[in-house]
């Protein structure tokens, strides 16, 4: 017999092929998880461990900033995309374990070639002003990231939808520009908030979802507050009476503010001080492996990094092992130039490249130099432990007459200021639910997020061909000519994966603990719960 959740696991790990899958799914009657598919949260074994309701949990974040929008299109960092899993629901989600299953779509389908998908939309779920969830508000939420002019860091990923329509007020037909059998998992993105519609568009900075949580106060850069939603469809999710988002940027702030009981649960622990909060008992450290990425984004349309030499000078003076080691205290493991970790599906184990400051030279003498000078902007808000990458990297590189100029930048005003506007700085990203979502968000010539500015057309190519190819060797080639591509001539140093380091107070209470975002997948606010 066959269920959803194996032909998933078939499909992710090559056991069965995208149009078996297909035609599998559809003649068994599959065709996604409904309300009972939720993951239930491993609970302990005592009924103190069980989910309890009330409570005002208090999250410090190390992110946060005063430009920061309830515009879901503008979402940038865990802050907003906490707060934003908090008041709104979304298409899709994925559970602690990595399964895409519904959420305001009960159920999907798609046609037989994958260029059209049909969502029909779980049926009595009102918005926080009291309007009906219908089709049409989805219509307007995705119209608010699409077209010619749009600002939205997903147009990217929406880009590949032609039109859309509806039939009748709870079904959604997305018409594709071409096949692509990885469709649902976009809607996914935290981005993709489905808001109320009036006149055909949404007020994107309402802050009206339907989520588990109702908005109170938001002031950007500051904090977020918000308290639960009575009506909320989910009966085994938003445990919290109240939760206030504080924006602490400062490592060491913040790690005060968790021992002392000013908050009860923070992200990005600093590495340096993890085994002091391990011994505190009062506090628990959570550790979660993913491929969340840490680069060092150059812009390849801006000298010297219009030189693909200059860039794999780079590449090689770099000493990834010392990295992970000094800077992650061994809480990761070393990248490859490219994003696909090894959890994706199509993740190609290409050779891995070393520290080698010979090879750096080289490459130096091929761009027609023999030192190279340049400068490198970091911050704290990038991660804990950036700036000492950063001059980490630069002793690296002086053995090879490589001159790094480390410039601290302010953690606030990081992401507006400096990421995407300085020629060479430091980034990190989440992992995404699919090779094409990441490749289309971040490497796309016209994607929104492109912040190395990097134009490759045989990559452009591949993506297009890759998301309509049904072959599963095909597609697999594809993708991984497209890591080739960016492991050879990306513009960016991509060092070091890194995991997922938060703490908490015993008191608070969670489940498996997801690792496709930080912070239980930045749904945090839903799945966490006080123990008593």
């Amino acid at each position: 017999m066959y269920s959803k959740k194996n032909l998933d696991r078939q499909a992710r790990t090559g056991m069965v092929s995208r149009r078996d899958f297909l035609k599998t799914a559809a003649a068994a009657g599959i065709v996604a998880s409904g309300a009972g598919a939720l993951a239930v949260p491993a609970f302990g074994a005592g009924p103190e461990d069980a989910p309890k309701r009330g409570g005002h949990f208090r999250l410090g974040l190390s992110r946060g900033s005063t430009t920061d929008t309830l515009d879901p299109a503008k979402f940038a960092d865990v802050f907003m995309q906490s707060v934003g899993f908090a008041i709104h629901n979304y298409l899709t989600e994925l559970t602690e374990d990595g399964e895409l299953v519904g959420e305001l779509a009960e159920s999907w389908e798609p046609a037989p070639d994958a260029t059209r998908w049909v969502f029909h939309l779980r049926k009595g779920v009102t918005f926080h002003n009291g309007k009906s969830l219908t089709a049409a508000d989805v219509v307007a939420s995705f119209n608010h990231h699409r077209g010619e002019n749009s600002q939205s860091a997903a147009k990217g990923i929406v880009d590949p939808i032609a039109s859309i329509e509806t039939d009748g007020p709870h079904t959604v037909i997305f018409n594709l520009k071409s096949a692509n059998a990885d469709f649902p998992a976009i809607t996914s993105d935290y981005h993709m908030a489905i808001l109320p519609e009036k006149g055909g568009e949404i007020d994107p900075d309402s802050g009206i979802g339907c989520g588990g949580y109702i908005l109170q106060n938001l002031e950007p850069g500051v904090e977020a507050v918000v308290t639960r939603n009575p009506d909320y469809w989910k009966s085994d999710r938003a445990w919290f009476d109240k939760i206030t988002f504080l924006a602490i940027t400062d490592t060491a702030a913040r790690t005060n503010a968790l021992r002392t009981g000013q908050i009860d649960a923070m992200d990005r622990v600093d590495l340096k001080t993890v085994n002091l909060l391990k011994m505190d008992p009062n506090l628990e450290v959570n550790s979660v492996d993913s491929d969340q990425i840490y680069y060092f984004p150059m812009d390849t349309q801006a000298a010297p990094f219009n030189d693909n030499n200059v860039r794999l000078a780079l590449k090689h003076a770099v000493d990834r092992e010392d990295l992970v080691e000094r800077v992650l205290k061994g809480y990761g493991r070393v990248g490859n130039d490219h994003p696909i970790g090894a959890s994706y599906r199509y993740f190609a184990d290409l050779p891995q490249r070393q520290y080698d400051p010979d090879k750096a030279r080289h490459y130096l003498k091929k761009a027609g130099m023999d030192s190279l000078t340049v400068d490198l902007s970091t911050s704290s808000a990038v991660f804990t432990g950036a700036v000492d990458a950063a001059v980490l990297f630069k002793e690296h590189a002086a053995q090879a007459g490589i001159n790094i100029n480390v410039r601290r930048e302010p953690a606030d005003g990081y992401w507006d200021n400096i990421w995407r506007k300085r020629p060479w700085c430091m980034s990190y990203s989440s992992p995404r639910a699919t090779a094409d979502w990441f490749f289309s968000q971040y490497y796309s010539a016209d994607a929104a997020w492109n912040d190395t500015n990097w134009k490759n057309q045989r990559f452009n190519e591949l993506l297009v061909a890759a998301r309509a190819e049904l072959d599963e060797d095909k597609r697999a080639g594809m993708y991984a000519e497209m890591q080739r591509l960016i492991h050879d001539d990306g513009g960016s140093v991509a060092p070091a994966f890194s995991a997922y380091v938060s703490a908490a107070r015993t008191n608070v209470g969670h489940g498996r603990i997801a690792m496709n975002r930080d912070m239980d997948g930045n749904r945090i606010a839903e799945r966490w719960w006080f123990k008593d």
